[in-house]
């Protein structure tokens, strides 16, 4: 698997991506079956740049929507034509790409259930074969151009989770399986085959059928996964630019996992892809799972008396509700958030 993203690779010229990818192939053994998925900004690309693409070796394409509601668009800053993104999924379609990908976000500034529905319908009428739906995370002291945003205009946790609970019955009414957390896929797609036949995997990239690969990031600030370890490139252009140049590398800093690390990175992995975790297999590592994860378990209590998770003598349960958190399940298995603060509201997360 190969992924451009991070922005938008397409700013980039056509020379340039040829040239960057002939020194990929270069330097890298591409199988014949290899996925090799891009991103784009529709407001940022010409309908004849998908040919380039398609013709460059991409199979894959994903395009950031975010929501068609005009006044949304304006105060998040991002107009785009309608036209432009349905020329842009039929020309993918006719010139052979394998599978296109839509991105939407909920919780942008004067989103409400209504309006979003709108969004849905539009979307599923272009019929994708996947679909993202991410949470929209209001860090304004992190992000200056958030400063823009005002707090009153947000949606609130309520009207959030009635967003996503109207997007995941509308996706699934429209043929859509919920692969989990915020990715959908038409049933045939090999991510949902990938998931009813138990080998979906999750990484940094999210939901892959890849399994245990190593993952090579060559970008600002990636994220490497190799073995038992992770590394981060520089965070900056330019520090990234004098990195290569000194060390022949971008490598700013890593951290190889502990035993426990890789345990619990296998716990919160098996829970987002299966939504069910089994004792047993962790027996067969030699790990008493109860007794191993005494102190975190006490901490779904609360969890499993709101019905979001069950627990029996076999394993864990995610339920058809907490399959919308189960990200807070993850986090009792965290013991980095917990020793960082403790654990949020469902409304935070939402």
């Amino acid at each position: 698997q190969m992924h451009w993203g991070g922005g938008t690779p397409t700013f980039l010229s056509k020379e340039q991506i040829s040239t960057l990818m002939a020194l990929l192939r270069r330097h890298f053994a591409f199988s014949d079956e290899a996925e090799l998925s891009i991103e784009i900004d529709p407001r940022e690309i010409e309908v004849e740049m998908i040919d380039h693409l398609f013709a460059a070796g991409f199979t894959r394409l994903s395009m950031g929507v975010q929501d068609f509601n005009k006044e949304v668009q304006e105060k998040v800053n991002r107009v785009q034509d309608e036209q432009t993104i349905v020329a842009l999924i039929e020309r993918a379609k006719r010139v052979g790409f394998s599978s296109v990908n839509l991105d939407l976000i909920y919780g942008l500034p004067k989103q409400t259930p209504e309006s979003f529905a709108f969004t849905l319908k539009k979307v599923i009428a272009l019929n994708p074969d996947r679909l993202s739906v991410f949470n929209y995370a209001h860090m304004p002291e992190h992000f200056a151009a958030q400063r823009k945003i005002r707090e009153e205009d947000l949606p609130d946790p309520l009207q959030k989770l009635t967003i996503l609970q109207q997007s995941i019955a509308a996706l699934m009414t429209a043929g859509y399986q919920f692969i989990g957390m915020d990715h959908f896929a038409r049933p045939e797609d090999e991510l949902a085959v990938a998931q009813r036949e138990g080998r979906l995997h999750r990484n940094f990239q999210g939901y892959t059928t890849q399994g245990e690969n190593d993952l090579l990031g060559l970008g600002v600030s990636a994220i490497s996964m190799m073995g038992d370890s992770y590394a981060q490139n520089q965070k900056t252009l330019k520090d990234w630019y004098d990195a290569v140049a000194t060390q022949g590398t971008a490598l700013w800093r890593g951290v190889e996992l502990s035993r426990d690390d890789i345990l619990r990175r296998e716990v919160i992995k098996t829970l987002m892809c299966n939504f069910s975790l089994d004792f047993a297999a962790f027996a067969a590592l030699g790990v008493n799972f109860t007794d191993y994860f005494a102190e975190d378990l006490p901490l779904l209590d609360p969890l499993m008396a709101d019905g979001l998770v069950e627990r029996s003598e076999k394993g864990l349960q995610v339920t058809a509700k907490g399959r919308l958190l189960v990200r807070n399940i993850c986090m009792c298995f965290d013991r980095y958030l917990r020793q960082q603060r403790r654990l949020q509201q469902f409304s935070r997360v939402i």
